[in-house]
């Protein structure tokens, strides 16, 4: 009997291949969807999860309270917090310490600057889960100057030569490094990534006299049957008691490892994804998905009077009402199985494609693991059952003797299912069309705001102790091209300047101080990034040389603030200059300017107050280039960098760049409901061109009569067509008010942020409205240009 089902549902398939290409077009395009987004989803979901103790992992977060009410928090703490903790506390087993670093790496002619370089405790083994290719996980961090490679890096310096054992120069200044073992390459599904894996106290930082020193990343493990609740109460006491004597409150608070990467609004080493954006792309793929399935039903349903014929010869010949219904979902699912698998080639070759667009290397293998796979044939399987089991029922509940005769009319009973179907597809398209376009408004404008510094033509280029040395012949040598126009020395971009410092003037109490970002920079750093001076003067070399020459403890700064600085500090620009400060209550020093504010973090947060203070070092150097001539002009830095920074290769990009990838996730969901938004439409209108098909096909002989007594063509076409546009139109006032809800609270994650304007909302709406009337009127032109003979030869 099944054997039967499936035959027949293949010879109808086969005879109608205009209507099987259509629907299987349709499920094949929302499965597609379905199941890109799905393994995407997959790969977010399973970060983490191979971390055996995943469960007792938790990240120290640093939490910095002010007098003035303001707070600040972040990822990195002192070198102390991970030993003091866990002597401190019995419900802790283990500790580790984190720095990341970009570093020199050298072995014979071999130079490369190593951007994923990782320092930690030789606890490392003892807290995650981790396997050493060769080497031991006891000792291979155990002292200083010890390294450990993943298979890629010893393959780039050693090749096939066994690396365990053997030295590599690292750091500027050269300081060997023995390879102590081999580590697996880190998972793409770990939040924790390196190439390299040497020893922390390799860098000598490991002091345990202050809290204050947050330059360094925390983890914990805690023992098993420990609760964490208890363990962070003990925290703030502790704590307490430990900085009652400090000017400003600090606390830490423990996060969950393995919520960090869908719920912290902090990234570990690989950038977060939020849960949200989970959530959102989730509800597109099952959006979308739900559109095909009712495209096809509607598709199916408009074929009804078609087969009413054959369904009549079957009743006659013996068949049941189940037999017929069986007969119909079988060929429901035979389309979906269809689908499926041109799904699987479609996938295999769009996923290099949506690699690209989300940023992650997803496998097409993934969806074939067997709970995977089994999971992904139950739901086809369902699809085919539910898209199917409504025409299934209208078919089989056909009347034989008014189906031969000619006189078989179908009844209104599914009218309205049909008419809601339809809604529910053009309000997902409607509400996904003024969503993308909103989010694509956003995006333009972040890339084209005034962020009050230049980011076009500023090359940035790696910095470090040994080049300092040297900076002054450095920027003569790099200037001496004219279309060099100017180069500076800081510790980070302007678009990355770091938060956790504190100032305050000198009639303000130390316990009064406030939170600051500030920037270690240069004498030709407000030239060189293009900040505007709105008060005082700009500094000089002197004021930088002045702080390198004056001996620890007794420094004497000259400070730039933005207006929010002085402001925060009770100055207008110009009573703020000459007035005496100090920053971090250890660096005392004047107000030698004020610069118009400048948006020197992520567009999501509001521009704060800054102190810009001559720096003794940098870890980046700057380059304005007139951009004339670009290509030329770096192959001119290149050539002068090789004979004045000859221990390091020449890497580059652009601070244009870098300020467009603190928006890459932005960018992401932006391709994403372009892409996705278009195949809503696409299936909604396949849908509306089913049942405006249905339809006309359903007022034949009325359409014959009013032609026989003179309806004009466009009063027919008005006929058919003002039902649907009816629905259209009740789509789009049910899903304007939701899109514009959506849209306004995704927008209030930016501190700066577009408008929503009326007239998006107009033109989406006039956009459906047409493409519903094209594909409406495709087919009612057809059944008004019908010989009304044709059409009434029955009656």
């Amino acid at each position: 009997m099944f054997k039967s089902y499936l035959t027949i549902a293949w010879r109808n398939l086969w005879k109608n291949k205009t209507y099987s290409a259509i629907n299987i077009f349709g499920l094949m395009t929302g499965i597609t969807s379905c199941l890109l987004i799905g393994l995407f989803i997959q790969h977010e979901l399973s970060f983490d999860k191979f971390q055996e103790k995943g469960d007792r992992i938790v990240r120290v977060i640093m939490k910095y309270a002010f007098s003035n009410g303001e707070t600040e928090e972040g990822t990195f703490t002192s070198t102390k917090v991970a030993p003091t903790f866990v002597r401190t506390f019995p419900e802790l087993e283990a500790g580790v310490r984190f720095s990341e670093d970009v570093e020199l790496v050298r072995l014979g002619d071999k130079r490369f600057n190593e951007n994923n370089f990782l320092y930690a405790d030789s606890s490392f083994f003892t807290v995650f889960t981790y396997k050493l290719l060769q080497g031991d996980a006891k000792t291979a961090l155990s002292g200083r100057y010890k390294v450990l490679l993943t298979p890629e890096m010893a393959q780039k310096y050693f090749g096939q030569t066994d690396p365990v054992g053997k030295q590599l120069l690292i750091g500027s200044e050269g300081t060997p490094y023995e390879v102590t073992g081999i580590i697996e390459k880190m998972p793409a599904n770990s939040q924790i990534s390196f190439d390299f894996l040497a020893s922390f106290s390799s860098m000598g930082v490991n002091q345990e006299n202050t809290y204050w020193e947050a330059n360094y990343r925390t983890y914990l493990l805690l023992k098993e049957g420990q609760s964490l609740a208890g363990l962070q109460a003990k925290i703030n006491t502790f704590i307490k008691q430990e900085t009652k004597d400090d000017h400003a409150t600090i606390n830490f608070r423990m996060e969950p490892f393995n919520r960090i990467h869908l719920h912290s609004p902090f990234s570990a080493m690989v950038p977060n994804t939020s849960i949200q954006y989970i959530y959102i792309i989730g509800a597109i793929a099952f959006l979308v998905l739900s559109i095909a399935c009712f495209t096809y039903i509607n598709m199916s349903t408009a074929r009804s009077m078609e087969r009413a014929r054959e369904v009549g010869v079957r009743k006659v010949m013996g068949a049941g009402k189940g037999q017929v219904f069986w007969q119909f979902v079988g060929e429901s699912v035979v389309i979906c199985f269809i689908a499926l698998l041109l799904s699987g080639g479609l996938i295999a070759l769009l996923l290099p494609a949506f690699n690209q667009l989300t940023g992650v290397a997803l496998q097409l293998s993934s969806l074939f693991t067997p709970g995977i796979f089994i999971t992904i044939l139950f739901i086809i399987a369902c699809i085919g059952l539910l898209a199917g089991s409504y025409p299934a029922m209208v078919l089989s509940a056909f009347q034989p003797v008014k189906v031969l005769k000619g006189s078989f009319r179908n009844t209104s009973s599914g009218v309205w299912l049909r008419k809601t179907l339809i809604v529910f597809q053009f309000v997902i398209s409607i509400f996904m069309i003024i969503a993308t376009v909103i989010v694509q408004q956003q995006l333009h404008h972040i890339r084209n705001k005034e962020v009050g510094y230049n980011r076009d033509q500023v090359l940035i280029l790696p910095l470090d102790d040994e080049m300092s040395k040297h900076l002054a012949a450095i920027k003569v040598e790099f200037k001496s091209n004219p279309a060099v126009q100017s180069v500076s020395r800081a510790v980070s971009p302007p678009n990355r300047i770091y938060s956790g410092y504190s100032m305050r003037s000198a009639a303000m109490a130390p316990k009064d101080e406030m939170s600051v970002n500030a920037g270690l920079i240069d004498e030709d750093y407000v030239q060189t990034v293009g900040l505007q001076l709105v008060a005082g003067q700009d500094l000089t070399l002197q004021d930088r040389l002045d702080v390198e020459a004056a001996p620890d403890g007794k420094e004497y700064y000259h400070y730039l603030l933005n207006e929010s600085g002085a402001r925060a500090l009770g100055w207008t620009p110009e009573q703020a200059i000459g007035q005496k400060m100090f920053m971090d209550d250890g660096w005392p020093g004047e107000v030698k300017g004020v610069v118009k504010d400048f948006h020197f973090q992520s567009l999501h947060i509001p521009i704060k107050p800054l102190v810009l203070a001559p720096g003794v070092w940098g870890r980046v150097l700057l380059v304005k280039l007139s951009g004339q001539s670009v290509p030329s002009t770096i192959a001119f830095l290149e050539k002068k960098w090789r004979t004045l920074v000859p221990h390091r290769p020449f890497e580059y990009h652009f601070l244009d760049e870098d300020y467009n990838n603190m928006y890459a996730s932005e960018r992401r969901l932006g391709h994403i409901t372009n892409l996705f938004a278009g195949i809503a439409i696409l299936l909604a209108g396949i849908g509306l061109l089913g049942l405006s098909s249905y339809a006309a096909h359903q007022r034949t002989r009325e359409i014959g009569i009013r032609k026989v007594l003179g309806a004009s063509l466009p009063g027919i076409l008005l006929l058919l067509s003002k039902d649907f546009l009816r629905l259209i139109l009740l789509s789009f006032v049910i899903a304007a008010p939701l899109a514009w809800y959506a849209t306004h609270q995704w927008l209030q994650e930016y501190a700066y942020r577009v408008s929503i304007h009326w007239w998006v909302f107009g033109a989406v709406g006039l956009g459906a409205l047409l493409i519903a009337l094209l594909t409406v009127s495709s087919q009612s032109l057809k059944a008004a240009l019908m010989n009304p003979a044709k059409s009434l030869h029955n009656e």
